[in-house]
């Protein structure tokens, strides 16, 4: 069968891909696609081994030596060298609105009977509010996490540590982290300010 991508490696690539071979310090993957483009090279004496051959030599999937030669022909040697970054793009789960319903559900009180949320309620109780089709209590998880990690956002409430003023108008948070898959009954971040001793 013809191959569809033939590499032919001139001699300045050919000497950067030996002299990344012989530091070694590169990524592995950088290496290994290094050295399938070598034994691919199909110049006048060069190996041109099969790609059978390349990827049990190498321990590397047919797919990966395709890709790479494929790379190699249409994007260069830069491009078949980095590895490789799949094209798939992921939807959100969730939009601003939903997200913005399940942090204040998960700020709200606990269902009548529980001391607190669990990942899996509020994902039901999403649905059940009619705010999403279908939710799974990993997204709730990793939604959760991603607004709990950003500092811009005040949590669920903001309140001062004490009564007394401060003659600072600095203000820092605080938080606590969780434990398993539950979700405190009570605000779990706050802005607070520092006390005045």
């Amino acid at each position: 069968m013809t191959k569809r991508y033939r590499v032919t490696l001139t001699a300045d690539e050919r000497d950067e891909l030996e002299r990344l071979l012989a530091r070694g310090k590169a990524d592995v993957r950088k290496i290994k696609h290094a050295q399938i483009l070598l034994k691919a090279d199909e110049v006048d004496g060069g190996p041109g081994w099969p790609d059978q051959r390349i990827a049990e030599a190498l321990d590397a999937g047919i797919s990966t030596v395709e890709r790479v030669r494929r790379r190699f022909v249409e994007e260069g040697l830069a491009s078949a060298l980095r590895p490789y970054r799949g094209r798939r793009i992921y939807e959100r789960k969730l939009d601003g609105a939903q997200e913005a319903h399940l942090i204040a559900l998960a700020c709200s009180a606990p269902p009548e009977g529980r001391a607190h949320w669990t990942l899996r309620l509020l994902a039901q109780r999403m649905v059940a509010l009619a705010y999403v089709d279908t939710l799974s209590h990993e997204t709730v998880r990793q939604t959760l996490k991603k607004m709990r990690s950003s500092r811009t956002r005040g949590g669920c409430g903001a309140s001062p540590r004490n009564t007394r003023r401060s003659s600072s108008t600095t203000w820092r948070m605080s938080s606590r982290s969780t434990t398993a898959d539950t979700i405190p009954s009570a605000p779990s971040c706050a802005w607070t300010r520092p006390s005045s001793n």
